[in-house]
């Protein structure tokens, strides 16, 4: 390894608070089209994924092209990983090829190690543990809608996963409160919350009308995300009641909005007329991974300065 002048996007806290601002003001710069910039001419970034993807793949693969660069796809049977070549080894090779590198994986440690060995930057494009650029994409969603995410509430319906852990150190970072429902057993990272909570308000309940009241955005998403499909039929039993309705949506606010990373199933944890009613912005929030992304990539790979 050598020392590296470039910088990780692993998790939310990697950006202070002001530079999360300025990342948000250069997406919404490049969503209204006025940036024009190809700062990763010339460039490639390396995507791996470990785990499928249709919003990660895309957004990441176009939003490389728009900014002058060349995104190769990776999966395991593209790379040495999936044969049990070490981290540390893969990272030291596409070093010496690619000027980016992202990831989406199961263990969190995979990302870490691969930042470690890596000579050029690493995004986390999902990891069992945080989902960094999703959240990253809803906040700017919550921003667009809002005008600002200062003084809003956030909620939370569902499993404490990757969603809800990005979710709280967005909190972190960002102070907004943050109001989870998770079923027993299915609760968020505790080290993640406990320093969350030193930031900002953020309740955790069993009740989603409790969590939902008078909150700003409503969130979910799967029951069973991907590699937890045999524990579908005891999470449907688990997750009675967490369904974001109708009648749910009535607690919050006169103007909340609803939110899903996607895929959703209808009819488990969102009712059909909220995901396809006027106040969803899933949509929205989908394309947002684009802006977010080029953003990232125009900070970590292109030398866009968040100052």
């Amino acid at each position: 390894m050598t020392d590296r002048p470039h910088r990780d996007f692993l998790a939310i806290p990697d950006f202070s608070t002001l530079e999360l601002t300025k990342l948000f003001d250069l997406a919404e710069r490049m969503r209204r089209g006025e940036y024009t910039s190809k700062p990763i001419a010339g460039k490639t970034l390396a995507m791996i994924f470990m785990k499928a993807s249709t919003r990660t793949r895309v957004s990441f693969e176009v939003g490389t092209y728009q900014l002058g660069g060349h995104a190769l796809f990776l999966s395991p049977r593209d790379v040495q990983l999936g044969r049990g070549e070490p981290i540390a080894d893969t990272a030291r090779v596409l070093s010496r090829y690619v000027d980016g590198i992202m990831i989406r994986t199961f263990a969190h440690a995979e990302v870490e190690e691969l930042a470690r060995y890596a000579d050029v930057p690493v995004i986390n494009g999902l990891t069992d543990l945080v989902h960094p650029c999703q959240v990253l994409a809803d906040l700017l969603t919550v921003r667009q809608t809002f005008g600002s995410i200062e003084g809003r509430k956030i909620a939370w319906i569902g499993d404490g996963n990757n969603m809800a852990n990005s979710w709280i150190n967005a909190a972190f970072r960002l102070g907004f409160e943050l109001a989870l429902a998770c079923p027993e057993g299915y609760e968020p990272n505790a080290d993640l919350l406990e320093r969350a909570r030193a930031h900002a308000k953020i309740t955790l309940t069993r009740d989603p009308r409790e969590a939902v009241t008078g909150a700003h955005v409503v969130n979910t998403d799967v029951w069973a995300s991907m590699g937890q499909e045999e524990e579908q039929t005891k999470r449907e039993r688990d997750f009675t009641g967490y369904t974001v309705d109708e009648s749910l949506m009535q607690r919050a606010s006169s103007d909340a909005i609803f939110l899903h990373c996607l895929p959703a199933h209808r009819g488990e944890e969102v009712a059909a007329e909220v995901i396809d009613g006027p106040r969803s912005k899933v949509w929205d929030e989908a394309e947002n991974r684009l802006h977010v992304q080029k953003a990232i990539m125009a900070v970590l790979m292109g030398g866009e300065k968040l100052t």
